[in-house]
């Protein structure tokens, strides 16, 4: 057999201390929540930052690239000069051999 225990009545006072008790709790999670969120906005100015550091890095590169396409047009007039001379060395060459 079960016996059942009366349901304590509810009084005012003891209403009123439940939500007094309620009140406490969620001005705390306000609380906490206003936290969560400074810690947000520091978050997001971290993350500008970062921007920021990603647009300088950025223009470094496309500076790189500019002078990486320098070096290599460079590197092209020296081949082509190159072969150039290397071309009239082996006609000399050839000349002498004929001629002397």
């Amino acid at each position: 057999m079960t016996v059942m225990m009366p349901k304590q009545a509810w009084s005012d006072d003891r209403l009123d201390h439940f939500e007094k008790r309620v009140d406490e709790r969620f001005d705390r999670v306000d609380e906490r929540f206003d936290r969560v969120d400074e810690r947000f906005s520091r978050v997001d100015e971290r993350f500008e930052d970062v921007d920021r550091r990603f647009e300088q890095v950025e223009k470094r590169l496309d500076e790189m690239g500019a002078d990486i396409r320098e070096l290599r047009q460079a590197m092209d007039r020296m081949k082509e000069s190159m072969n150039r001379n290397f071309v009239s060395l082996a006609f000399l060459v050839v000349a002498a051999v004929v001629f002397f």
